[in-house]
């Protein structure tokens, strides 16, 4: 299977969910990067298999890879999969 998210595309993401999504970020790494005590964090890359995340914890930067549940198909799908995570996280709280 080829890569289908290119680097612009992880960036293109990445960029969206910093700028306009940042509490989503922040819960995913919470939620499904077992850092419940993170109180920032930013997306650095997703590619098919899952995301790369950076968290603050505890006055440190960590880094966090968060595997998804399928590959992904392309961006459409990155983009249902990211919401339905948020939707988990937010249920979870």
């Amino acid at each position: 299977m080829p890569d289908l998210f290119t680097l612009e595309i992880s960036d293109r993401i990445c960029s969206h969910m910093n700028e306009d999504h940042q509490d989503a970020v922040l819960l995913y790494a919470q939620k499904f990067g077992s850092s419940p005590n993170a109180t920032a964090a930013k997306m650095l890359s997703i590619d098919a298999e899952g995301m790369n995340l950076t968290a603050e914890v505890g006055g440190k930067s960590l880094p966090i890879r968060i595997e998804f549940d399928h590959a992904l198909k392309d961006s459409e799908d990155a983009h249902n999969t990211l919401i339905d995570m948020l939707k988990l996280a937010r249920v979870q709280k």
